[in-house]
């Protein structure tokens, strides 16, 4: 990071002790960044990138476009009034500070740890006396940034457009990170007297509004966790359980998630990125509670939209209007919305089922969807960005806000600050372990260090996944250990590209999969899609994992109109595309029965990738990894190929 962007503002360190604590009562637990160092060709960079370019970049464009001057208008050390036109502009600091804060946990710098604490007493700045923190409306409440928001003459009076939860629940989301990483406790004060205010005034003969976009819910909760303050717990029920009670509240409807309680929803409806981001907080509600109704809930939503809903690149939301969910297989390409921010929200509420389960069928959509419809939202640079990923474009249709190819910023910037709050938080995502488990989820280089029942445990895994299925896996207990080692079996591996049948591969793979265990082949045991290893470790026990790649065509099932008669491909867990500056007859590209199929391994700019070539028909068509389209400028793409109508 350079000096010039972090001397921006006036430095006002506060130095606090540090107290941290858990209360999810999820019977599985994630390894945290704090104990997990990555080493990985593939993630590495792309983690990197953000702490050294992307964090500065954001908080310059910040900067710039007067997010941080609000904080000084609200508090009254300047005049003027609200820049920006989202009532929510003030969650983009929060969430940069978010990802810096995961960012210096896993790599120490003192002058961004500096530069959040001058960052955060700005925020101080901004808070009214009783906790309240929505800078455009203590700085002009009757002229809102945005059209669509209501001039308001109270607080929360229209909380259905105004975000004043929202920017709430970013906030504590924000400041939860940040404590964790730094012991200091100056952002964590400011959460804690704006969630008291909320805790005064929303719950049972009080105001009962819900969010009108949710995210305060997962956030009260984190702050529960740490502080054990159960009013943050009730409330973050509360504005679960109000939802679709028309006796509270006149109802928001579909679009906000408020036409039904959400014990009875069993489609995911609207606007994408917030019910996602609801499904997460029902599911810490479900864990903690016990809470056999919300738990039947969760996993009728998680079915309808991994079976009818869902992008093969992990994508959630079909519509650009109200970024929503579309009917049930309604999943066009051109026009797909595939928000960013639903992709991260999705591994998100992913992860919390994995947690509350053991089942790998939520890491498969964790995998899916990191490793193409979430990292296809940054370019390789840092600095360029999709809000919506579409699954193919013809050159002309501005998809992007404004543009058929990247941007380098929006007037709504939710997406690059959502990915720089995300993409330093995956370390987290690799492990998780109960009592008597260590699962291993994704495979990625990486040295683990954590506890295990008093023991000492250090794993070292080397992978080049993926480019390829070989895992190697090193066991140091610091003592002997009995415990499971539960290896994911990716669904891809297994003949099933996702659970349920929205996506078939055409063709039955052979491949083998082996488990080697010092050297010595042993049989699979799987179960709930892990391979189960129970053994006493010792030192040096090493695991080598064999997942055979091969080039998969991939079919949709037949409800889906715009995929009918069409073939995508995938490589492992990585989905393809074709783009004109490879392929100049990219629209006629068709695709026979026995079109030839072959690997190459290639520089794409300076990502090392495997293109896929196919022959089909005497014409040649070069496919890249879906992740890296537009990096190399504005032009056709798509991923689903027409098949050969004779081979039909």
């Amino acid at each position: 990071m350079k000096n010039v962007i972090y001397s921006i503002v006036i430095i006002l360190a506060i130095g606090c002790g540090r107290q941290q604590s858990s209360n999810y009562n999820y019977p599985i637990t994630a390894v945290g960044i704090r104990n997990v160092v990555i080493d990985d060709s593939f993630w590495l960079p792309k983690i990197r990138i953000i702490q050294d370019s992307t964090i500065q970049y954001a908080f310059a464009k910040c900067q710039n476009e007067g997010r941080m001057e609000n904080f000084l208008i609200a508090g009254g050390k300047k005049q003027g009034k609200t820049h920006g036109k989202m009532p929510f502009d003030d969650t983009d600091l929060y969430k940069i500070i978010e990802g810096a804060s995961y960012s210096l946990i896993s790599s120490p710098n003192p002058i961004l740890d500096q530069y959040l604490d001058s960052i955060i007493s700005i925020i101080k700045t901004g808070q009214e006396p009783d906790g309240y923190i929505t800078t455009w409306f203590t700085i002009d409440p009757l002229n809102p940034p945005a059209s669509w928001v209501k001039p308001s003459h109270k607080r929360w009076e229209n909380e259905v457009s105004s975000h004043e939860l929202y920017n709430s629940g970013h906030l504590f989301e924000a400041a939860s990170a940040h404590y964790l990483a730094t012991g200091k406790r100056n952002f964590l004060d400011i959460a804690l007297k704006n969630a008291d205010l909320l805790v005064e005034n929303f719950g049972p003969g009080k105001l009962a509004c819900p969010p009108g976009h949710q995210i305060v819910e997962t956030g009260l909760i984190k702050l529960y966790s740490i502080s054990n303050n159960l009013k943050y717990l009730e409330l973050a029920r509360f504005f679960l359980d109000i939802r679709g009670d028309s006796l509270t509240h006149p109802l928001y409807g579909e679009y906000s998630q408020d036409h039904l309680p959400v014990i009875r929803q069993d489609e995911v409806v609207g606007h994408a990125v917030r019910g996602i981001y609801m499904y997460a907080g029902m599911t810490d509600i479900a864990a903690i509670y016990h809470e056999t109704n919300y738990l039947e809930a969760i996993y009728k939503l998680w079915d309808n939209m991994v079976n009818k809903k869902m992008y093969i690149t992990g994508g959630l939301g079909s519509r650009h209007e109200g970024e929503a969910f579309g009917e049930d297989y309604e999943l066009p390409n051109l026009t797909a919305y595939g928000e960013t921010c639903a992709a991260i929200g999705s591994v998100y509420w992913n992860q919390r089922l994995h947690q509350l389960t053991g089942d790998s069928k939520y890491y498969d959509i964790i995998e899916r969807t990191l490793y193409n419809g979430l990292i296809s939202g940054i370019s390789l640079s840092g600095k360029e960005f999709f809000y919506p990923n579409p699954l193919e474009s013809d050159g002309i249709y501005s998809f992007n806000h404004g543009t058929c190819t990247r941007q380098s910023w929006f007037d709504c910037s939710c997406c690059p600050t959502n990915l720089i709050r995300f993409l330093p938080f995956v370390p987290e995502l690799i492990y998780s372990m109960n009592k008597d488990s260590v699962y291993v989820n994704l495979y990625i280089s990486n040295n683990a260090h954590f506890t295990l029942n008093d023991n000492e445990i250090e794993i070292i895994q080397q992978t080049n996944y993926p480019l390829n299925g070989e895992v190697q896996i090193t066991m140091n207990p610091k003592k002997k250990s009995a415990f499971t080692l539960k290896l994911r079996l990716p669904g891809w591996a297994g003949n099933k590209p996702v659970p349920g049948d929205l996506y078939t591969y055409m063709d039955d793979y052979s491949g083998k999969i082996t488990l080697k265990i010092n050297g010595k082949e042993e049989n699979l045991i799987v179960n709930k899609g892990y391979i189960e290893i129970s053994r006493t470790w010792i030192k040096g026990d090493k695991v080598e994992l064999t997942l055979p790649m091969a080039i998969r065509k991939v079919i949709t099932n037949t409800k889906v109109q715009d995929n009918l008669n069409k073939v995508a491909f995938e490589y492992g867990p990585i989905v393809y595309c074709g783009e004109e500056i490879d392929n100049n007859q990219l629209s006629e590209a068709t695709i026979t029965q026995d079109a030839a199929l072959e690997l190459e391994r290639k520089a794409v700019l300076n990502e090392h990738v495997n293109l896929i070539k196919i022959k089909s028909m005497n014409k040649e068509l070069t496919l890249i990894p879906y992740y890296l389209w537009s990096n190399r400028g504005t032009g056709k793409m798509k991923v689903w190929f027409p098949l050969n109508e004779s081979d039909l």
